[in-house]
């Protein structure tokens, strides 16, 4: 017997991964706050609320290098994968990873409230 299963999560198409250049960002407001959405030098896309750990910089300025990204105030390092501060200030917060995907081109993000 085959179950239907519904996707926990709710996506909303926030634009091309073309809108994003190569090692640079886009921010996009939500309703729980704004999200920082970066493309690496590689392509590859990833999502976090745009408020650093340590003083509430706005990540989505910061600049991307590698698969990370420096905080504009104080030049912390936030992994992107994860949204942990890199090197000596490993441990010291998180800044929330945002569900996403990317689908023919397009990049969606998820709210988990199905």
């Amino acid at each position: 017997m085959n179950a239907l299963v519904k996707d926990p999560m709710t996506w909303t198409d926030v634009g091309d991964v073309t809108d994003i250049p190569l090692r640079g960002a886009r921010r996009v407001p939500s309703a729980k706050g704004d999200i920082a959405i970066f493309r690496t030098g590689d392509g590859r896309i990833f999502a976090l609320m745009d408020k650093c750990p340590h003083k509430g910089g706005p990540l989505s300025q910061g600049i991307v290098h590698g698969h990370a990204v420096a905080c504009p105030l104080h030049n912390w390092s936030i992994e992107l994968a994860t949204g942990e501060p890199l090197g000596a200030d490993r441990g010291k917060g998180c800044a929330p990873v945002v569900p996403l995907q990317v689908r023919d081109g397009r990049i969606l993000i998820g709210r988990g409230d199905g």
